[in-house]
């Protein structure tokens, strides 16, 4: 019969296969975006941390030298970037507009606190077989051991700083909209789980640190709370991404119910489209989404949707945009628009954002603004 030590074991390596393969299928999906990608690295650092822990346990790094270095060489252990993760996937998930550009990188710079103990070894291994150091792996492992025990600290500091970030970001979308979307609950949830995660952690983490508590709270539990509720956390957001991920595949297929549309629907609904982009100028209101539309023309959102994406060829904030650059265009022929920056001129067109205007305006004239306006004052001269 099999021991509970054997049975936890088994659970935690259960958690990570699970992990790695569900961050396959994420991270390689035919049709994945940028936040499933984003979670399906999030899953892998998890899950290789929890492999980790279950070879540590099971003595596997110890059968022979070989495996042993490679254990000291090979990072397994990457948490540094698990709280940047979190938060972006939070924000691609909720803001279709959101995009990592290279000014993000600098959230992941940190990871360098979780090589530092590889680095050292291949310092060591480097510096013995050249003769500059003594073949003595004491010293070393003295130092990467009391490293890895505080290096904790930071890893705790910035998961917990990007869950307040991600929070908040969950606060404000819920306070803009006045009512809580079916995304915002599920995001609010994975919150929660991560929140308990890091109280369990924090438990540990203060007595761990202090010398003369260092083994009381492992010598009752060991380290099982953690790596176990990070199992579940493995298991949860594999299954709920993945199914999230199919969700947005089917409902991007649903559309083609469009050709069952009479064509009088179909006319009514562009002409409905049309008049309340030009005559009503929807456009100029920053929040407009596809239900406040809905609204306004009295047409389902499906049959809007059906008709933007399958009859006019054109998602919802791409038809939305198109009005919004062209207002810019025009804003842009009047004289007395010159004392203005692109920004206000952008946020008077409906844009709420100077980073989200900019990507869109090169999307859709390819140039950038400032060389619009560039021509334009040309043309006037």
């Amino acid at each position: 019969m099999a021991s509970a030590s054997q049975i936890l074991h088994t659970i935690i390596l259960l958690g990570s296969l699970q992990g790695i393969i569900t961050g396959c299928l994420l991270f390689f999906a035919v049709h994945g975006n940028q936040n499933t990608r984003l979670l399906a690295v999030l899953i892998w650092l998890l899950a290789l941390a929890s492999l980790n822990i279950y070879l540590n346990y099971t003595g596997w790094y110890y059968a022979n030298t070989t495996l042993a270095i490679l254990h000291a060489i090979i990072p397994m252990v990457i948490i540094m970037p698990v709280g940047p993760l979190l938060y972006f996937y939070v924000r691609s998930s909720l803001d279709p507009t959101f995009q990592l550009t290279r000014k993000h990188r600098i959230h992941f710079l940190p990871v360098i606190i979780d090589l530092i103990p590889s680095f050292v070894v291949i310092v060591c291994l480097i510096g013995v077989a050249s003769g500059f150091f003594t073949p003595d792996p004491k010293p070393w492992n003295v130092f990467i051991d009391d490293y890895n025990v505080y290096s904790d600290i930071p890893r705790w500091i910035s998961v917990t700083c990007y869950l307040v970030l991600s929070a908040r970001y969950l606060d404000g979308l819920k306070n803009k909209e006045g009512s809580q979307s079916v995304g915002v609950t599920r995001m609010q949830q994975l919150i929660r789980i991560f929140q308990v995660f890091q109280i369990i952690w924090l438990a540990y983490l203060v007595p761990y640190v202090i010398p003369s508590y260092t083994d009381a709270m492992l010598e009752i539990f060991s380290w099982y709370p953690v790596y176990i509720l990070m199992a579940i956390m493995i298991y949860w957001l594999g299954i709920k991404g993945y199914i999230s991920y199919l969700s947005n595949v089917a409902s991007r297929k649903k559309p083609a119910a469009v050709a069952s549309l009479a064509p009088g629907i179909i006319q009514e609904t562009v002409l409905l489209l049309q008049k309340s982009m030009e005559d009503d100028k929807m456009y100029l209101n920053p929040d407009l989404d596809l239900h406040s539309l809905a609204q306004h023309t009295g047409i389902p959102q499906k049959t809007l949707s059906a008709v933007l994406n399958q009859h006019m060829k054109k998602s919802f904030n791409e038809f939305v945009n198109e009005y919004r650059i062209e207002a810019f265009k025009q804003k842009l022929q009047q004289p007395e628009i010159n004392n203005f920056t692109m920004a206000a001129i952008a946020l008077e067109c409906g844009f709420n954002s100077r980073a989200t205007f900019q990507r869109i305006f090169k999307e859709v004239t390819g140039s950038s603004p400032s060389d619009f306006r560039k021509s334009v004052s040309e043309k006037g001269n």
